[in-house]
């Protein structure tokens, strides 16, 4: 009797301990439909907290922490703390690597911010004189980038070839005697009353309240090659681009849905971004799905 007994308890332990590691298992498959991304507060944030009611509909929880600046976001999908970043264009991704040694990838663009020229304390460059201020963001492609748009409407001419990297180095030409006042970027806003111009990264100014269609005296085109060099991207640690999780959360921010959402919502001041190549391959998969 007591040998059947101890037959009946070992029988009924390896349920119970099949049980649990079944329940570990589920346990485990359900914190795998979870995805983790740093992000800034506008628009990056904003437009994920709208990507996670769909991504919510597909079995995905999506959890989204903001950060106020650009160092730590990176940091922390360096280090496998979280699963992805958006914030980012891919200039800077790629600057920063180069700069701290990390492995970031890009894994989708998502959206294009127009850099604008906003007015301080003067509304328009014909007022500029000798000694006027223009606060532009301090990072290194960022700064290049606000330089050239300065370039662009005859405030100053850069060194021949000067590019992502110019700094108030490569000025080669200032015409007006302009002082330009390097910050880091989420500081320009703070500073427009101040001086005479800022030149601000679109979501800062979103964040501030600015809208760079009705606000800037100038800004960077959806069409040209800004948009192309400087979409914002899903940054992962490279390897992980390919994770179901992080397709899944690309797939979404390009959806058309989040697409209206985007040109709904912000006023021109981020365009959602289509590559050629994405353009093409949609165009043959609706064009092979109505030959069916």
């Amino acid at each position: 009797m007591k040998k059947k007994l101890s037959k009946v308890l070992a029988l009924t332990l390896a349920v119970s301990a099949a049980a649990s590691l079944s329940m570990a298992n589920f346990a485990g498959a359900e914190e795998d439909k979870t995805i983790t991304v740093a992000a800034s507060p506008t628009p990056h944030a904003e437009i994920l907290e709208e990507a996670a009611k769909i991504l919510e509909e597909q079995g995905w929880t999506l959890e989204v922490e903001e950060f106020d600046d650009y160092i730590q976001p990176n940091e922390v999908v360096e280090s496998g703390d979280m699963d992805a970043n958006y914030f980012q264009h891919i200039p800077y991704l790629e600057s920063f690597n180069e700069e701290k040694g990390t492995h970031l990838v890009n894994a989708g663009g998502i959206h294009y911010e127009p850099f604008g020229i906003y007015p301080g304390t003067k509304s328009s460059l014909d007022e500029l004189e000798a000694g006027d201020v223009i606060a532009v963001p301090n990072d290194t492609t960022n700064e290049a980038r606000a330089l050239l748009l300065l370039q662009d409407n005859g405030v100053l001419t850069m060194a021949e070839g000067a590019g992502l990297t110019a700094t108030v180095n490569d000025i080669e030409e200032n015409p007006y005697d302009v002082e330009i006042l390097e910050l880091e970027a989420a500081q320009v806003p703070r500073v427009v009353d101040e001086v005479a111009f800022a030149v601000m990264n679109g979501n800062y100014a979103l964040d501030a309240g600015f809208s760079v269609s009705k606000d800037s005296i100038a800004y960077e085109s959806s069409d040209s090659e800004a948009a192309k060099t400087y979409v914002n991207v899903i940054a992962v640690k490279e390897g992980n681009e390919n994770n179901e999780g992080i397709r899944a959360l690309v797939s979404v921010l390009k959806s058309d849905e989040i697409k209206n959402f985007i040109n709904e919502t912000y006023d021109g001041a981020v365009i959602p971004f289509e590559d050629e190549a994405e353009a093409e391959t949609e165009a043959e998969t609706t064009a092979a799905e109505a030959a069916e």
